[in-house]
Order: C-alpha cells, then structure tokens, then sequence
C-alpha cells in the first residue's frame, strides 16, 4: 500500500514487541536495522530482500513487510 504522495510504507514486526515500527522506505529501514537494531549488514540486507529473518542470522524474528499485508 503506498500513501497518498506514493511512499511505499513498510511495517517492521521484531518477535516480542506488539508495536510494529513504520518506515517510508527501504534505505530509512536499513538505517534503522543498522543503528537501532544492531543486526549484522548481511541480517539486514537477508530480512529486506527476504522479509524475514531470525535465528541463527539475528538474534530475534523479524517481518518488514508493506502496509497493508
């Protein structure tokens, strides 16, 4: 689902965290991964070509899907 300027807006689901976090992008997602998250670049590189990724890649189960699936 993209919003009304066409931003194709992505969910991130981490297991254990019943509030998913909203980017506008894949590049703000990855920033995100990196900084906050602290997944290794090939965790995060396997989850935004994947959609998933967990254990033994990172340490938890993580979703980034688009708004709306």
């Amino acid at each position: 689902m993209t919003s009304e300027a066409g931003v194709p807006w992505l969910d991130l689901r981490v297991e254990g965290d019943p509030h998913p976090r909203r980017f506008d992008g894949q590049a703000t997602a990855l920033h995100y991964l990196l900084r906050v998250e602290r997944l290794s670049a090939d965790a995060a590189h396997e989850l935004l070509e994947k959609g998933e990724v967990g254990p033994p890649v990172a340490r938890r189960a993580y979703t980034l899907r688009p708004l709306g699936q």
